[in-house]
């Protein structure tokens, strides 16, 4: 088996971005490390403060923000990076080629029941033309991104990554510290017949989305004629790993509680690295309006709707939304 970095070089992927990869994944490694020893490790439970988001940090969302930012602001080629836990940009090397945008740890509300957790990030190259400290430098369309992918701290240590051609899938082999790629042009499935979304935010969706998901719901029975299965981890990796797998659709919809913040993902650093992915592997990744790697962000933190997976399925829904 290959390992990442022989791939990466197979690639041609350009030398200075492969070492910004390898710093988040030695980053991912150690946290991987701290998610297996739990209770062990000390690693359980709630904070006393709140990120940017307004949401209470675990003690492994700080532990792992502060091993991603550490090692990132070390390595050489990161210009500035962002993350879920940061209010603003974090200046790195002035003459960086590339800025690292992440969420350091995804379904944080699974930790302290040992279910699925994981770290997304993105890389964009650096713009010329902006400070290198500037929330500006995030300013960039998804689909300008170099590199996307997340680790997913399972049964086994999983890491899906594209450099821009297509998704793969490397597990780590803890014997030797090493990602060897396990399966190596994903290609999802365009039709299907699970889906995943919080039911129990169903009350706040649009008209057009629940009805969409109540003719799932209805089977055989209903205008699908065909069964659908629900699937919901409570964190976005575990949810789109299932999607590269074996096909499905994932859905986080806008809803009606709050009109200032009416979505709940992030662009920078879950809807688009999440969305590359998708469609470097056959799928398909909107916003309710729009192709998600076209979004032309507008501030640092902005959270946009997101259905993506199986290429008809998603048709299928946005033929709900847009009848």
């Amino acid at each position: 088996m290959k390992n990442l970095l022989n791939v990466l070089r197979d690639d041609d992927v350009d030398p200075a971005l492969m070492q910004v990869i390898e710093t988040i994944i030695d980053a991912s490694k150690e946290i991987a490390f701290r998610v297996r020893q739990g209770a062990l490790a000390g690693v359980l439970g709630s904070s006393q403060d709140e990120n940017i988001q307004g949401e209470t940090q675990k003690h492994l969302d700080i532990i792992s923000n502060q091993l991603l930012k550490d090692l990132l602001l070390a390595c050489a080629p990161v210009a500035a990076l962002a993350s879920e836990e940061e209010d603003t940009v974090v200046a790195a090397n002035p003459s960086g080629k590339y800025v690292v945008a992440f969420d350091p740890l995804d379904g944080s509300s699974n930790i302290d029941i040992n279910g699925q957790i994981g770290t997304i990030f993105s890389i964009y190259r650096a713009l010329d033309s902006v400070p290198h400290s500037s929330e500006l430098q995030f300013n960039q369309q998804g689909s300008h991104q170099v590199c996307a992918g997340y680790v997913l701290y399972g049964p086994s240590t999983l890491l899906a990554i594209t450099t821009g051609k297509r998704t793969r899938c490397f597990t780590l082999d803890s014997t030797q510290g090493t990602f060897l790629l396990t399966a190596d042009n994903i290609q999802i499935a365009k039709d299907t017949q699970e889906f995943a979304i919080n039911m129990s935010n169903s009350r706040f969706w649009n008209e057009n989305m629940r009805c969409y998901i109540e003719d799932l719901i209805l089977g055989e029975i209903g205008p699908r004629q065909k069964r659908y299965n629900m699937r919901w981890n409570a964190a976005m990796v575990g949810d789109v790993h299932r999607v590269l797998t074996r096909g499905g659709i994932f859905l986080y919809p806008s809803d009606n509680r709050n009109a200032k913040q009416p979505a709940k993902l992030r662009l920078l650093y879950e809807a688009n690295p999440m969305a590359l992915l998708i469609e470097n592997a056959g799928g398909k990744a909107r916003s309710e309006t729009q192709r998600i790697l076209d979004i032309q962000p507008q501030q640092l933190h902005e959270r946009v709707a997101v259905i993506l997976g199986s290429v008809n399925e998603v048709d299928e829904c946005l033929s709900y939304l847009h009848p």
